[in-house]
């Protein structure tokens, strides 16, 4: 009888289990389609499709606004379209169409004082508003029309980021997309870079590496590339007679209170830390022409 009793209680029990997953199945595609009328995205490849809907309409909404400014104006927004890239240009078009200030704002010169070309990655680009602020009256601070990435990044476009203009000073820098570039090819990459500018008659500013914390996703090894980089850079500046920021050995004191964890960047308070520096080396250089 007790055998009986099991051998029934098992047989309810798996006819419980097939209700249940036939029950779900006939559910599914009506939760599928609920989820679709909620507006979640139910996977990647649709998340992607709304994503390029949202970069679109942004995209129609900023050609309207771009239509309306001055002809040099619409011409400096028409070098950002070529060369900001899918990440960034959609976030400094939502910049420009909420009137929120921008790194790469178009700068109108003032004829009475120097032009100044800040070129970097996203840590320049976090600087330059803070720097322009502080060299406010005193020189026209620009920035290169992208995140300008590595080193051969820096050889590809460097004539697209110089522009027509004649520059009196130049502060640049290549180091965080290159801590896996080898250090026979970032010399020799950084070497033509520096010959590159020296050509401009511009008086030149090399801006050290700031440091890549060891608890990144790159890991310490990312720390030491950081440090070797920046040596290599120094002897060529040094050979090179040109002026070195030195914002590694300027922020390390203050990154425990001014980075953000495990990450390269910095909280705004680095940031205003970094762009008052790069001004005062501006500003000395400036002095010496």
């Amino acid at each position: 009888m007790d055998a009986l009793k099991n051998n029934r209680s098992k047989f309810f029990l798996g006819m419980l289990r097939t209700l249940f997953f036939l029950h779900m199945i006939c559910l599914f595609p009506a939760y599928a389609q609920s989820t679709k009328k909620s507006g979640e995205p139910s996977n990647a490849e649709e998340l992607a499709k709304k994503k390029a809907a949202a970069d679109k309409a942004t995209n129609e909404k900023f050609q309207l606004w771009k239509s309306k400014l001055p002809k040099e104006q619409q011409a400096w927004e028409n070098i950002l379209e070529k060369n900001l890239g899918a990440f960034y240009l959609p976030i400094y078009q939502m910049e420009k169409l909420n009137n929120r200030i921008s790194a790469w704002d178009y700068v109108k010169d003032d004829p009475k004082l120097p032009r100044v070309l800040l070129i970097g990655d996203s840590v320049s680009r976090g600087y330059t508003l803070p720097a322009r602020v502080a060299l406010e009256r005193k020189a026209n601070l620009h920035r290169a029309p992208e995140n300008c990435g590595p080193a051969a990044n820096g050889i590809k476009k460097m004539d697209v980021w110089l522009g027509e203009g004649k520059w009196d000073v130049i502060h640049f820098n290549f180091g965080i997309h290159d801590r896996k570039t080898s250090p026979k090819d970032y010399e020799g990459r950084l070497e033509l870079i520096v010959k590159q500018l020296k050509a401009t008659g511009a008086k030149l500013i090399w801006a050290s590496t700031t440091p890549i914390p060891p608890d990144t996703k790159d890991g310490p090894e990312a720390t030491t590339a950081i440090i070797e980089k920046n040596r290599i850079a120094a002897e060529i500046m040094k050979k090179n007679m040109i002026h070195v920021n030195d914002l590694f050995t300027f922020i390390t004191p203050q990154l425990s209170k001014v980075q953000n964890p495990m990450d390269v960047h910095f909280k705004g308070e680095g940031y205003d830390m970094l762009g008052r520096q790069v001004a005062l080396e501006i500003e000395k250089v400036l002095k010496t022409k």
